[in-house]
C-alpha cells in the first residue's frame, strides 16, 4: 500500500536540485547555509546524516575542505538525532542532539566552535568544557558566536565578543561556553536568537534581554550603545519568542502582536518606512493574530504567519525594499526564504513529523482500486477495478447520472480497454494520467466520449511528449478522429517538419484516403512542397 509521502520539500532549494527523488523522499530533517545558499546538511528517515556543496572552511564536517556535488554521509552524526542546528557567516555550525550533547565544527578564527583553540574544526566534535551533565535543547549562532540554552533555562555563551555578544561583561573572546549570568542569575531562559552580533533571550515570564552590538537600535533599549552583559527590555512583556535578522530584531508576544525593532533600510522592521527604530515598535497586522515570526542573521527579510495560515513578508525581498508587510501565496514561512532571501537560506532547520497524517488528496489515492472498503466494481475486459460510487459522483457529471439510476455492484464496460479505463478511474482518484502515449489515444477517445476536458487536454500533453517519425501519423489520424484541435495542429507541424521520414513509415502507406488528401493539401498550403 501507499504509506504517506511523508517527505521534507526541498524543492526549492537549487542546492537539492540534482538529488534524485528516491533520495529525496527520505529526507525528514535540512538546513541549507553559505553565502550563496550553497550548503546542505540534511537527516534522512534512517537517521542518517548526509552534506553536499561547497565546504567553505570545512563547515559541512566531512573531514576535510573538498566541496563536494554528491551528498557524503557525515558517519559520526548519524544515529545522533538532532533537534536543533545553527550556523554563522563563516560558516560555523552547531547542533544539539535528542540527549542534550553538542556538536560543533566548520570555521573557528574566533573559538566559536567552543573548543578552546583557533583551529578550524573539520570533524563534529563534542562541546564539553562547561556543559557536562547539562542538557542542551537549543543553539542559536551569530556571525561568529554561539549561544546555547539548556534544559534548566541557563545560556552558555562563547566565540567572538568584539561588541560584548558572550554577555561575558568584556570584549575579549570566549574560547569556551561560559554561562551568561549577571542578571538572568536565577532567571529561567525558554527561547534564544542571535542577530550578527548581538544575542537574545526570552523568560519565561515573557521579559526579553539583549546584548551585545547595538549600533542599529537591535537590543530595542533606546539607545545605540553596546551592552557587554544582558540588558531587560523594559517596553517589552508576554514575549513569547524572537527571531533576529542581520541588525533587526522580531518578538511575537502571547497575544499574536509582533514587534520590531533595529535597523531597517530595507524596511524590515514593517513600519512602512526605512528609519531605524531603537525601541520595540507594534507591526500594523489588520486585527489578524500572529503565530509565528521568523528571520535569518544572515539577511534583511522577515516574515509572519497569521492563526489562519496566511504568511506576510516584509524587509529585503529578492533585491527589493518591501517596507510594508505584504501577503504571499506561500504556506509556510520556510518558502519565503526559499524564494526571497539573499542567500536564499533555511532560517532553521527544517523538519516534517513523522507522524502518518494524511492528506484528503494522500487518502483518496492510496484507497484507489483497493477492495478493502469499495462498494462498486467495473468489469473490464475480464478484470476487475474496485471504486467508491460517492467518489465517482463527486468527481465525474457522467458518473453521477448513471449511478443515481442504478444500484448495481458491478458494471461491465465494452467499448473501452481495461488499460484505458483503469487510468480514467485513477485519475478521478489522483488528477494525474499514468499511461504511455501510445495508450493516451485511448484515454483520449474516453475523455471526448464522457466530456472530461481537463483529462482531454492532459491526454494531448502526453501524446505529444512521445510523438517519434513512426508513430506521427497515428496520433495525427487520432487527433482528427476526436477533435483535439490542439493535439492535430502539433502532429501536422511535426509531421511536416520530418516530412521525409514520415512518408516512408508505413503508417502513412495505409493512411485512410480522405485524411491523405486532407494532409497533402494542408501541407501544400503550409509551403511543404517548395523547393
Amino acid at each position: 500500500t501507499l504509506r504517506r509521502d511523508n517527505m521534507l520539500d526541498v524543492g526549492k532549494w537549487p542546492v537539492f536540485a540534482l538529488l534524485p527523488p528516491e533520495e529525496l523522499r527520505l529526507i525528514r530533517q535540512a538546513c541549507v547555509f553559505g553565502s550563496a545558499a550553497n550548503e546542505a546538511i540534511y537527516v534522512t528517515v534512517s537517521d542518517e546524516v548526509f552534506a553536499l556543496g561547497t565546504n567553505c572552511s570545512g563547515c559541512l564536517g566531512l573531514g576535510d575542505t573538498q566541496s563536494t556535488i554528491e551528498p557524503r554521509r557525515i558517519d559520526i552524526l548519524c544515529g545522533k538525532k538532532i533537534v536543533s542546528l545553527s550556523y554563522g557567516t563563516g560558516p560555523h555550525v552547531v547542533i544539539a542532539t535528542a540527549d542534550g550533547e553538542v556538536y560543533s565544527w566548520g570555521h573557528n578564527g574566533y573559538s566559536q566552535l567552543g573548543n578552546g583553540t583557533t583551529n578550524h574544526g573539520l570533524t563534529p566534535a563534542l562541546v564539553s568544557t562547561n556543559l557536562i551533565g547539562k542538557r542542551v535543547t537549543e543553539v542559536a549562532c551569530g556571525s561568529h558566536h554561539t549561544i546555547a540554552l539548556t534544559t534548566e533555562g541557563e545560556v552558555y555563551a562563547w566565540g567572538y565578543n568584539n561588541s560584548g555578544q558572550v554577555g561575558s561583561g568584556s570584549t575579549a573572546n570566549q574560547p569556551t561556553p561560559r554561562r551568561v549570568s549577571s542578571c538572568l542569575q536565577n532567571k529561567v531562559v525558554v527561547n534564544i536568537a542571535c542577530g550578527q552580533l548581538c544575542s537574545m533571550a526570552v523568560l519565561d515570564n515573557g521579559e526579553t534581554y539583549g546584548w551585545g552590538y547595538n549600533c542599529n537600535g537591535q537590543l530595542g533599549l533606546g539607545n545605540n550603545g553596546n551592552q557587554q552583559t544582558p540588558c531587560r527590555i523594559a517596553a517589552l512583556q508576554g514575549i513569547n519568542i524572537v527571531a533576529c535578522g542581520y541588525a533587526h530584531t522580531l518578538a511575537l508576544t502571547d497575544e499574536g502582536f509582533i514587534y520590531s525593532w533595529g535597523a531597517n533600510s530595507y524596511g524590515q522592521l514593517g513600519t512602512g518606512n526605512k528609519s531605524n527604530q531603537a525601541v520595540p515598535t507594534l507591526i500594523n497586522m489588520e486585527k489578524e493574530r500572529m503565530v509565528e515570526v521568523a528571520a535569518c542573521h544572515t539577511s534583511h527579510t522577515s516574515v509572519a504567519k497569521t492563526q489562519s495560515g496566511q504568511v506576510l513578508m516584509w524587509g529585503q525581498c529578492r533585491g527589493q525594499a518591501v517596507a510594508y508587510p505584504h501577503l504571499t501565496h506561500f504556506t509556510s514561512t520556510d518558502d519565503v526564504f526559499a524564494c526571497f532571501a539573499t542567500p536564499a537560506v533555511t532560517w532553521h532547520l527544517l523538519s516534517v513529523d513523522g507522524d502518518d497524517y494524511l492528506t484528503v488528496a494522500q487518502s483518496l489515492k492510496r484507497e484507489f482500486d483497493s477492495p478493502e472498503i469499495s462498494d462498486l466494481k467495473f468489469l473490464v475486459d475480464g478484470k476487475c477495478i474496485h471504486v467508491h460510487k460517492a467518489l465517482l459522483k463527486i468527481r465525474c457529471e457522467h458518473f453521477r447520472a448513471l449511478l443515481n439510476e442504478t444500484d448495481e455492484e458491478t458494471i461491465e464496460i465494452h467499448q473501452f480497454s481495461y488499460l484505458v479505463y483503469r487510468a480514467f478511474l485513477e485519475y478521478l482518484y489522483t488528477d494525474t494520467i499514468n499511461l504511455p502515449p501510445e495508450d493516451a489515444i485511448g484515454l483520449l477517445d474516453l475523455s471526448t466520449y464522457y466530456r472530461e476536458s481537463r483529462l482531454k487536454r492532459l491526454c494531448q500533453e502526453t501524446i505529444k511528449r512521445g510523438i517519434t517519425e513512426e508513430n506521427a501519423i497515428t496520433l495525427l489520424s487520432a487527433a482528427v478522429k476526436y477533435e483535439a484541435r490542439d493535439l492535430e495542429e502539433f502532429c501536422f507541424k511535426f509531421c511536416v517538419n520530418h516530412l521525409t521520414a514520415v512518408t516512408q513509415t508505413q503508417a502513412f502507406a495505409d493512411m485512410d484516403h480522405d485524411l491523405l488528401k486532407n494532409f497533402i493539401s494542408k501541407a501544400s498550403r503550409y509551403g511543404a512542397f517548395k523547393n
